[in-house]
């Protein structure tokens, strides 16, 4: 029996031209039951052809298989380096850092690592050559880039032209020198020491590093170097031009290492134990003040907190949030003591002392420059704070200390709010500033930014008449008076005109007519320049 059909195939196909087309055709099919009522198919070719079709398909496979499997196979593709890692930061280390705790890193000078994750802006985890890891301090390391110059121990990024005169002066090495930022934003400055210039105390000379229209950087414009590094080294062994060769590189930190943040990541509990007491060397408001060890390899300054002189629980709060205030020019807090009576602050320990006593100390053996020089650390620590939002309440020279490099650096920022003492917090006793506080603040008892900035002017003129109390000799009632009527401080005999309009400006009677630290800053720089 023979059924004939007849169906439609469709088969699409490109042409040359990439235009589709759909092709139709007439495949005739033949359907036959065998005697056996077995279903049979023909379709152009018999059933035989069919089999000998798949059985010779079936042979090349094979064949192609074995042929295949007998090449040697590829090799391996190289790892991929995962898309975090290529873009992890890499950074020298510009101090050691010996681990204090299990969870650091220790860091080795001039050695790379890889930033894995910026906890916070002061607590970096990162990465050593070996593969250990682990938390470090983010002011150690900079980072490692072709022109990053904050390797080399002749820069010095945050210093004034006064400093860097001190500094050299105090090396008195022939061919001592220093780059450092200028007053001029992204410029910088090169300073060199000279003792063949006839002078006694030797000369320096500040040369700016300019560069031309290729981005060559120059001092001398004969000699020409594709970068800052090129540059030093080419005048280590010339002149050319110069008042001497470079000889002796000075760095600002010297053997000192900067303050961390806290010992450790969020380390701001101090177990009294750790800390060994070496000696008395002064008296705060608040209590005695020691020098001392942390786990005898941190010297720091330890402040015992008298009881009942503060409201402990509320400053335990806040010291958690002043620990992450960080700057080269405010003394940095390391942690509290609360286990046991008396409550203790650890602080950096500043080797001079306080501003104020340095200052009457030394009356007549510092000149302008000098004077000036830390009325600009002063400044450039509260305009940090400024732009942190934090209010010091009780800026004075008094509560500003003095490092071994004579850097000047703010202390006590915000304390006053925990002083339990009513005669300190009130304008009816003699302990109150009032001659440091501007009239919004002893009329309404109002503190900002711009208080801060009255008892800044007031702070300059201390540092300009070598440490004189301001309005000697007359009482709070009488300053509130004076204050109110118009009357303010006179000019020091040591600050030009120019410096005592910086601090008078200060003086205004509405906040809003004082200038910002930032601006006094900028104004404290060219001055200082120029």
């Amino acid at each position: 029996m023979i059924l004939s059909t007849y169906h439609t195939i469709q088969s699409a196909f490109c042409c040359c031209c990439c235009c589709c087309s759909v092709q139709k055709r007439a495949v005739g099919t033949k359907l036959s039951l065998d005697n056996d009522g077995d279903l049979m198919m023909e379709a152009g070719y018999s059933m035989s052809q069919q089999l000998s079709y798949v059985s010779t398909q079936k042979h090349r496979h094979d064949r192609q298989f074995v042929q295949q499997s007998k090449r040697k196979p590829p090799p391996a593709l190289p790892p991929q380096i995962p898309r975090e890692c290529e873009e992890k930061i890499r950074v020298i280390a510009l101090y050691d850092f010996f681990a204090k705790g299990p969870c650091d890193l220790t860091l080795r000078k001039s050695e790379e690592y890889i930033i894995l994750d910026k906890y916070d802006p002061h607590w970096w985890k990162a990465r050593d050559q070996y593969g250990n890891e682990g938390l470090i301090p983010s002011n150690y390391v900079t980072e490692n880039e072709r022109n990053t110059l904050e390797a080399y121990e002749w820069y010095c990024k945050n210093i004034t032209r006064n400093q860097a005169e001190l500094l050299l002066r105090q090396e008195s090495k022939e061919g001592a020198f220093m780059v450092r930022d200028s007053s001029q934003k992204g410029a910088l400055t090169m300073s060199v020491y000279s003792q063949y210039s006839g002078s006694h105390s030797g000369n320096i000379r500040h040369y700016q590093i300019k560069q031309n229209h290729s981005e060559q950087y120059y001092v001398a414009e004969k000699h020409l170097f594709p970068s800052i590094p090129e540059l030093i080294q080419y005048h280590q062994h010339n002149a050319a031009g110069l008042i001497t060769r470079l000889r002796h590189p000075i760095g600002s930190m010297g053997s000192c290492l900067p303050a961390t943040a806290g010992f450790s990541y969020e380390k701001w509990k101090i177990n009294p134990s750790e800390l060994t007491f070496m000696k008395e060397v002064g008296r705060g408001q608040f209590g005695i003040v020691h020098l001392g060890k942390w786990r005898a390899l941190v010297k720091v300054a330890i402040k015992a907190i008298n009881e009942g002189a503060m409201s402990e629980d509320d400053f335990i709060e806040e010291a958690k949030v002043m620990m992450k205030l960080s700057h080269p020019k405010l003394v940095q807090l390391y942690g509290v003591c609360i286990q046991n009576k008396p409550l203790y602050i650890v602080t950096e320990f500043m080797e001079n002392g306080c501003l104020l006593n340095y200052l009457r100390q030394r009356q007549g053996k510092l000149n302008k420059e000098m004077l000036l020089s830390m009325c600009q650390d002063v400044c450039e620590g509260m305009e940090y704070l400024e732009r942190n939002r934090f209010i010091h309440r009780d800026l004075a020279a008094r509560n500003c200390l003095v490092n071994a490099k004579n850097i000047v650096k703010i202390s006590d920022f915000g304390m006053t709010r925990y002083v339990l003492d009513d005669e300190y917090i009130s304008s009816s006793g003699a302990k109150f500033p009032v001659k440091w506080s501007s009239p919004e603040v002893f009329h309404f008892n109002k503190y900002s930014s711009k208080s801060d900035v009255w008892s800044f002017g007031v702070l300059m003129w201390e540092v300009f008449t070598e440490g004189k109390m301001p309005f000697e000799n007359k009482s709070n009632s009488e300053v509130v008076h004076e204050i109110s009527e118009g009357y303010r401080l006179y000019q020091p005999y040591l600050a030009s005109l120019t410096v005592y309009k910086v601090m008078y400006s200060c003086w205004h009677e509405k906040p809003a007519g004082r200038p910002a630290f930032a601006e006094l800053l900028q104004t404290l720089t060219d001055i200082a320049e120029t």
